[in-house]
């Protein structure tokens, strides 16, 4: 098993204290996502090999916040298509759709899935629909979402919530801005995710109505 840099936060109650939820980040290369994935797990134990076995370790770590805190402030977030840090898996459809039925036995309050494509045209007919028809509770998808994308999954039955990175970044008003169908700001993709706290992600304007 590779390791990159990567962490687990395990939370109880008192730790819990002025969140409303944990979203457990199972995804993008980090520790419990190269279990999962083919490419990155070369185990020879129950915790390799066949995709249950690759599964069960992201499986006990829910199981365990959930047990701590309760099911009902455990989200996850899970990316089976990615590639991160090299972490891939020759049947993401597979992975994506195990997992999300194998998490309505600990009927956390959300699974949140994350698009094979991060740009314009995302296709939830092909990429997560099976996994939002698998998974019993609310199910949030992300991933190149604009304004019509997002009311148009939503409408249909695709998503029950969207979620949104990049243009939260660049859009601290990001809910107005869509009420209103506003213009968006266009965010600097060199400043996204680095050490710098202030330019990238505190200067960007709010909407001057």
């Amino acid at each position: 098993m590779r390791r990159v840099n990567g962490s687990m936060n395990m939370a109880n109650n008192e730790l819990c204290g002025g969140f409303d939820d944990i979203e457990l980040h199972e995804a993008h290369g980090f520790i419990i996502d190269q279990f999962m994935k083919n490419s990155a797990n070369d185990r020879t134990d129950r915790y390799g090999g066949i995709l249950e076995n690759r599964c069960r370790f992201a499986l006990e770590v829910v199981e365990a916040v959930a047990d701590e805190i309760g099911a009902e402030h455990v989200g996850i977030r899970l990316s089976p298509f990615s590639d991160y840090f090299e972490a891939y898996d020759s049947n993401p459809e597979a992975l994506g759709f195990y997992m999300a039925e194998a998490l309505n036995k600990y009927n956390i309050v959300y699974a949140h899935f994350v698009e094979p494509r991060h740009e314009k045209g995302v296709g939830l007919d092909e990429s997560l629909f099976p996994m939002r028809k698998a998974f019993k509770n609310t199910f949030l998808a992300a991933g190149g979402y604009d304004r019509d994308d997002k009311n148009v999954v939503i409408s249909s039955g695709k998503a029950d919530l969207v979620a949104y990175g990049r243009l939260f970044i660049s859009n601290p008003d990001l809910p107005k801005r869509f009420e209103l169908n506003a213009p968006l700001n266009e965010y600097d993709r060199s400043t996204l995710y680095t050490s710098d706290q202030v330019v990238g992600y505190t200067d960007y304007p709010f909407l001057q109505l």
